[in-house]
């Protein structure tokens, strides 16, 4: 892993960057942060798993509300619940690592502030995220030009409309966490607004494609296993995630041009 220089000059108006420079990663990082991550939830064993539990329950609500009333369910669920809730409920497992790295005893009332704190430029990028995922439902409609409309489909007379939406549906998940890699634990961090942070989570990931795949493949496989263990698995993998995606952030990302920005503050 590289290392960046650390400027000495204050932070003004005039000489704020538009993006905050990313450092080099090997394929190892992800690794390492899911192992940082983990002796996080072992020193704060409660509030983990109390974050991870209303994950969960967010989740079961999502499914249950899309069994029950269709895709529109799914499209409204989301947008309500993982774009709006789900990032300050992560910003609250960024503040439990936050918090250990400063040698502090985590406390849930310094959590809920600092979401509360940050819950302007949260909103912004919940609003950005809800657009992104309105223009993939829209996309997803359109790909159904591609379906057989005459009898039982076969196999090969689904492969375009298979291999179509496959690719549509990845561009946008792509744009996704390309977006919000590295960005909630930036607003968290740093006094930032989340356009600034949103286009810094990008230019990492894109400069870090090789380990930011394999990142983005072990959060897609753990988001398999909670489905698989009936959202279970959701109790300890998404707090898990949530606290190796701040060590992703602290290895990654030099936002020391950014004044800190904590509730403490306020």
């Amino acid at each position: 892993m590289s290392t960046l220089p650390v400027s000495d000059t204050p932070p003004t108006p005039e000489n704020m960057p538009f993006v905050a420079p990313c450092r080099t990663l090997d394929m190892s990082a992800p690794l390492r942060w899911l192992r940082l991550g983990w002796a996080d939830m072992k020193r704060a064993p409660r509030l983990s798993l109390t974050y991870g539990l209303a994950l969960m329950a967010l989740s079961v609500a999502i499914a249950a509300l899309t069994w029950k009333f269709g895709t529109m369910a799914l499209y409204i669920g989301m947008a309500t619940g993982f774009i709006f809730v789900g990032p300050v409920l992560a910003v609250g497992l960024y503040s439990i690592s936050r918090q250990l790295g400063k040698g502090l005893d985590p406390v849930m009332g310094y959590c809920l502030r600092e979401g509360k704190y940050h819950i302007k430029e949260l909103l912004v990028l919940g609003i950005i995220l809800m657009v992104v995922l309105l223009v993939w439902a829209r996309a997803a409609a359109m790909v159904h030009v591609f379906f057989p409309t005459e009898g039982t489909p076969s196999l090969r007379q689904l492969l375009p409309f298979l291999g179509i939406g496959s690719l549509v549906g990845s561009v946008f998940a792509a744009i996704v966490f390309a977006a919000s890699a590295f960005s909630l634990p930036m607003i968290l961090d740093r006094k930032v607004d989340a356009i600034t942070a949103s286009v810094t989570s990008i230019n990492a990931v894109l400069r870090n494609k090789k380990p930011m795949v394999l990142w983005a493949s072990l959060i897609g496989f753990s988001v398999v296993l909670g489905f698989a263990t009936a959202f279970i698995g959701f109790i300890v993998l998404l707090p898990l995630i949530g606290h190796a995606t701040w060590h992703a952030y602290q290895e990654t990302i030099d936002a020391t041009a950014w004044p800190l920005d904590s509730a403490d503050n306020a």
